[in-house]
């Protein structure tokens, strides 16, 4: 049965340190979800996950499981799989036997236990491996072996403490799709932790973004990347490359670019933040379109990197790879309200 996982005012220093790992974490993950703590090296986002799994005791808060603090409990007792960066194999075990590791040890009858492991099996692509030492596998097999082992039981919770980060980029990508799929069988609550950006965004309903030790935002991805909460959220995300400051009243920001049209109600002097991506070259019905010219133009193959200047503002922005555009060039730019982010500066 999935729980829904609560996490509240969690605090943790380590011995001897004088800098806070966690302050202060508060995280919701309703049962059934995926929620990805995305931060960078150092963020904290390892030793929470740690706490909730019971392998680290925090200095402070309270961590609950289905609306009940586990804080006490040991790890076995608390309804969880949990894999991390490396698979951690039983080397003397076959497939099989790793998988059905945590089926055995609650005493689960052996035509079960067989009907589980083969149904994992073929849910993870590995089907007729079950014979098989870990020596004889991939790095990629292995991981799918150890998802599968953490699913066994069904837990209420499954834990990922970035489980593909040693993997190549197309592996990695497989193994995302592999997890939303075997999210969307197994339905256990999923909260991963990542440094990757587009793992993040990929295999999580929400993610939270982890800086210094706190929560700087929660979102669903695309608000994430649209609206970051803050300039420090949006330079972690590779949002920051367009910072225009002005002044933001009623539905309006009034900057060097002219007065252009937003979503959200924010007021006071602030920056407006637009990912690159995001800015459309050509003339567009509505609000936001804003004359420019082309100061440089770089070719990356499959897309371009523009550079152009407005209102004495120098704009980036990316396009694809056929748009007619020279360094010199007179255009227009649209800025979609929906994609404009407002922040204090």
């Amino acid at each position: 049965m999935t729980a829904d996982i609560t996490i509240a005012d969690l605090d943790h220093t380590y011995p001897g340190a004088t800098t806070p790992t966690l302050r202060r974490v508060t995280l919701e993950v309703p049962a059934g979800t995926r929620t990805a703590v995305l931060g960078p090296s150092g963020s904290g986002k390892s030793t929470l996950l740690s706490i909730v799994a019971g392998l680290s005791t925090p200095t402070g808060g309270d961590v609950r499981l289905a609306g009940h603090s586990v804080l006490h409990q040991p790890p076995h007792r608390r309804d969880l799989g949990v894999v991390f960066q490396r698979p951690l194999l039983f080397p003397h075990l076959t497939v099989a036997e790793n998988v059905a590791f945590g089926l055995r040890m609650r005493g689960t009858n052996r035509a079960a236990i067989r009907r589980r492991v083969a149904e994992l099996l073929d849910a993870v692509a590995l089907p007729g491996y079950g014979k098989r030492r870990s020596g004889e596998l991939s790095g990629g097999q292995q991981q799918r072996v150890a998802l599968a082992r953490a699913l066994a039981a069904r837990p209420g919770v499954l834990l990922l403490d970035e489980p593909f980060s040693a993997l190549d980029p197309q592996l990695r990508g497989d193994m995302r799709v592999l997890l939303t799929e075997l999210h969307r069988r197994e339905g256990s609550t999923t909260l991963f932790v990542t440094h990757d950006r587009d793992e993040a965004t990929d295999v999580a309903d929400t993610v939270t973004v982890l800086l210094d030790g706190r929560v700087a935002q929660h979102a669903p991805p695309a608000d994430l990347f649209r609206r970051p909460a803050t300039l420090a959220v949006a330079r972690f995300l590779g949002g920051a490359g367009n910072a225009i400051p002005g002044t933001a009243s009623a539905g309006h920001f009034d900057c060097p670019l002219g007065r252009l049209r937003l979503d959200t109600d924010h007021r006071g002097a602030a920056l407006l933040l637009i990912r690159p991506a995001a800015i459309v070259v050509g003339d567009h019905p509505g609000d936001n379109v804003v004359p420019a010219t082309i100061t440089a133009v770089t070719d990356r193959g499959t897309h371009l990197d523009i550079q152009a200047t407005s209102g004495g503002i120098t704009l980036q922005l990316t396009t694809g790879p056929a748009a007619p555009l020279r360094p010199g060039d007179d255009t227009l730019l649209w800025l979609p309200p929906a994609h404009l982010g407002v922040v204090t500066p």
